[in-house]
């Protein structure tokens, strides 16, 4: 099972996802990376078969640029996934002997950026619909509505909104980690991507482990207040 997050920050849009496939028809989970560069200015990340994501992924690197210039990016977003979809769909064999609980080809795929000092987050669901999410602040996709509820919650009371990239990063990875810790489905490596208006930068190893750094004083420093109230 998969997660992955996008936040709204103040200055930007930040992506976060963990990095665990689950294969229900082998009984097996191994690691692949889940969040995917779209151009230079945005990023995406997916949930589902990973053969659609697959045939996303080499479509979106050869049709980045008509995507991010479009007047209407969900619409762009659309018109490049439904092919996909469509045709995985039309090829899907249900009934395989032996195979029975093999998965489908459906796949959830959801993009975002900053274009115009606007944030956006584009959903196209396995319907083909499409969802917007830069006015909620936050969408998650890849473990169902309680995962994404749940990340919500665990975002809302941050007010991202109203912060920078540098602590939306911070935050999403803060977000993995308890996920990880409640979720047997969630696991590291995670990876972040924060994208603002000089474009999109995926961080480095070493950077997320900065970034840990980081969470690891917040959480201390949330210690120490903690016990100043209360003790």
């Amino acid at each position: 099972m998969t997660v992955v997050l996008a936040t709204v920050c103040r200055d930007g849009v930040v992506l976060g996802s963990d990095s665990q496939i689950t294969d229900k028809g082998r009984g097996m989970t191994y690691p692949a990376e889940k969040l995917h560069p779209l151009g230079d200015l945005a990023a995406w990340g997916g949930s589902g078969a990973r053969s659609v994501l697959f045939d996303v992924e080499r479509c979106f690197n050869e049709n980045s640029a008509a995507i991010l210039q479009a007047p209407d990016i969900g619409r762009a977003l659309q018109e490049q996934v439904l092919p996909i979809l469509r045709h995985h769909y039309d090829t899907f064999i249900p009934d395989v002997p032996g195979e029975e609980g093999g998965g489908t080809p459906s796949a959830y795929v959801m993009a975002a950026g900053w274009r115009d000092g606007e944030p956006w987050i584009i959903e196209i669901t396995p319907s083909g619909m499409i969802g917007h999410y830069a006015d909620i602040g936050f969408h998650a996709v890849g473990s169902g509505a309680p995962m994404a509820q749940q990340a919500g919650s665990l975002l809302s009371h941050f007010h991202l909104a109203e912060r920078s990239v540098h602590f939306g990063c911070a935050a999403v990875l803060r977000v993995l980690r308890a996920l990880d810790l409640t979720s047997a489905s969630v696991g590291e490596p995670f990876s972040l991507c924060r994208i603002d208006e000089e474009g999109a930068h995926h961080l480095s190893d070493k950077e997320i482990e900065k970034v840990g750094d980081v969470v690891k004083r917040w959480e201390k420093a949330e210690q120490a207040v903690i016990a100043d109230i209360f003790d």
